[in-house]
């Protein structure tokens, strides 16, 4: 079973590599943007194929090292 974690900053935390990022982009003439903000996307597979403990084992994955709970949030997508 395949899982996508996908981390970002709580939206209280500054995010100064999405500003840079942001701000290269605007550099380039993108005049659109509204918002900015980076992450990171993780994929888990896993010799599960109860769907229920595959998502619990991801999930602790996640509060245990993946994901600084203090500044950061995620959501688990099976895939």
């Amino acid at each position: 079973m395949k899982f996508a974690v996908i981390i970002t900053l709580k939206k209280d935390v500054l995010d100064p590599q999405g500003k840079v990022i942001e701000q290269t982009l605007e550099g380039m003439g993108v005049n659109n943007l509204k918002n900015l903000r980076q992450g990171k996307y993780i994929e888990i597979e896993l010799n599960e194929l109860d769907e229920k403990k595959a998502y619990s084992a991801v999930e602790d994955m996640c509060k245990k090292l993946l994901v600084n709970l203090i500044i950061e949030e995620y959501k688990i997508k099976k895939i």
